[in-house]
């Protein structure tokens, strides 16, 4: 049997660990770049490349801000999948590494805690579809994408390699906004729960035109 590097959905596992990280997002066929150093998750990246290389990327239902969260806040039901495509360890006793989008899921149930970190039953099926690429049908939406994104970053005093940007894929183009740009917790999880491109593109340009009409939003570089 020839080899291959890509996952299916026959492949997903039932059980998966659960990386819970605010205001981070994966999505199929990105790729995240992420440090691990917490005991309780060098013992979860142990347990992913002893089962199948998947980590559950999930965000907590409560902002990093706030002064009562706890160490195992409660999850949005719904978090991404991503395969351990490359790691190294660093002399500081870190792992860096790459996790390359699969499929998002749905927490049927969690586990008891294994070596500090967290794990769940999880339920692929209403996201098959995530192992198709995806296009923007209406060549509109990616448009209007566009040039909103261009007036949010001129806004903030951002540049961009556009040249990279119209070349992209409508797939590439809305997962990497929605990945790059700083938006918060909810919107993030809006986002990642879109049914499809199209859906999540409106969206952007929805949550994006928010973000440009708002007046406290000034570039990172003039913030005190």
């Amino acid at each position: 049997m020839l080899y291959s590097f890509e996952k299916n959905f026959e492949d997903l596992p039932r059980v998966i660990p659960l990386f819970p990280l605010s205001n981070v997002l994966i999505l199929p066929r990105s790729k995240l770049p992420l440090n691990l150093f917490e005991n309780r998750y060098l013992h979860m990246f142990d347990y992913a490349l002893e089962n199948g290389r998947i980590i559950g990327l999930i965000q907590p239902r409560e902002s990093n801000k706030n002064p009562n969260k706890t160490s195992f806040p409660k999850l949005f039901t719904i978090g991404c999948a991503g395969y351990i495509s490359a790691f190294s360890e660093t002399n500081d006793k870190r792992y860096e590494i790459i996790l390359k989008g699969l499929c998002r899921f749905k927490i049927k149930t969690e586990l008891k805690l294994f070596n500090g970190f967290r794990r769940a039953n999880v339920d692929w099926m209403n996201f098959k579809n995530d192992f198709k690429k995806s296009f923007c049908s209406d060549k509109e939406v990616r448009e209007e994408l566009l040039k909103v994104m261009k007036t949010y970053l001129e806004k903030i005093s951002a540049n961009a390699d556009w040249d990279s940007i119209y070349a992209s894929t409508d797939e590439d183009l809305v997962n990497s906004i929605s990945m790059g740009c700083p938006f918060d917790f909810n919107e993030k999880q809006a986002l990642l729960e879109a049914n499809c491109i199209n859906e999540r593109a409106k969206m952007l340009i929805s949550i994006l035109n928010m973000h440009i009409n708002d007046s406290e939003l000034t570039s990172p570089r003039t913030r005190s």
